[in-house]
């Protein structure tokens, strides 16, 4: 049996510098299936080769797009006969949301090393459950997985990052702050157009069993994540954790909210007590309508229009390995 099956984009960002590193790490470890793709039509395939040689564990190594990709095919293919095994991310693209919950960060080689070194030993006291978020278009025959879906000004901020200020080659930590200030100064001068990011389109978020809430919001993040954003550690309000069900934070646009909100996060109690215009919500079925706003699910973009929804539910848990303790 073959300890590790590794599923690589070579187009991804971060590839482009690690692969060739990869490639030798792989050579030299006989017990590791390396496939590669080059586009995201090209995964169902990939993951018809892996269910043949029966991995003990899957690692992706690609950006968001690839590792959402990736979870849609693993969990609607049915290439397992309904067991997977368990899914490692590798630390790369820009984000890595999903690779830090599981405890992989820095370099990527060093976290396959670390795969490929559990992967030989009993894995599963370190495989973890994690629900995916299935997201459905109208019209859209197959849903969308991922696990963690930003929208609002959330999203906005993230696209003006991507069309504007990547493309001048800045790094990453240098962008993100570039696009926080833009974000701010749009939203103290109430503007938005071209050179700063645009001003949220009002939304009607619906969450089950808890009714409704609508406005523009300069956040709006979906998640079955544990590490959320903020170090909003949220429960189910019983002091007890309760992970099989989607978390939803929304905060109100205006800048005096989110420093309410960054406050409340530095001191620890966002999730302990009610914060004005902070919004938090658990539910299995979450529905996102607005005339015009987009939604961006692991690296992928979706728009909810005037009577398109966006649906948003809980699938079944998928078994993941987690790198550290």
């Amino acid at each position: 049996m073959v300890a590790v099956a590794l599923l690589s984009n070579p187009r991804s960002t971060g590839n482009r510098a690690q692969l060739p590193r990869v490639r030798a790490f792989c050579a030299d470890h006989p017990e590791i299936f390396h496939y590669e793709v080059e586009h995201v039509d090209q995964i169902a395939a990939a993951f018809r080769s892996i269910a043949l040689v029966k991995p003990r564990v899957i690692a992706i190594n690609g950006g968001d797009g690839t590792v959402q990709a990736a979870l849609t095919e693993l969990y609607s293919g049915n290439h397992f006969n309904g067991n997977p095994p368990p899914v490692a991310v590798l630390p790369n693209g820009k984000t890595n949301l999903i690779a830090l919950d599981l405890g992989a960060e820095g370099d990527p080689l060093e976290a396959l090393a670390k795969v490929t070194q559990l992967a030989q030993t009993d894995v599963a006291p370190h495989v973890i459950q994690r629900q995916l978020i299935s997201l459905s278009e109208a019209g859209s025959n197959r849903p969308v997985l991922g696990m963690f879906l930003g929208g609002a000004g959330l999203a906005d901020t993230i696209l003006y990052t991507r069309n504007k200020i990547y493309p001048l080659g800045l790094p990453n930590g240098v962008s993100h702050v570039i696009a926080a200030f833009a974000t701010i100064i749009a939203m103290l001068l109430h503007v938005g157009g071209r050179i700063l990011p645009p001003r949220p389109n009002p939304v009607r978020v619906s969450v089950s069993r808890d009714g409704v809430i609508k406005g523009r919001f300069s956040l709006l993040i979906v998640t079955t994540l544990e590490k959320m954003l903020f170090n909003f550690q949220p429960g189910d309000g019983d002091g007890t954790e309760n992970s099989g069900r989607m978390k939803m934070l929304a905060v109100d646009q205006g800048v005096g909210t989110l420093i309410r909100m960054f406050a409340a996060s530095f001191r620890g109690s966002l999730e302990k007590r009610q914060v004005p215009g902070v919004h938090f919500e658990q539910g299995d079925v979450i529905q996102i309508d607005s005339d015009r706003s987009s939604v961006i699910l692991d690296g992928e973009l979706f728009e909810a229009r005037k009577g398109q929804p966006i649906t948003l539910t809980s699938t079944r848990p998928v078994p993941f390995l987690r790198l550290a303790a």
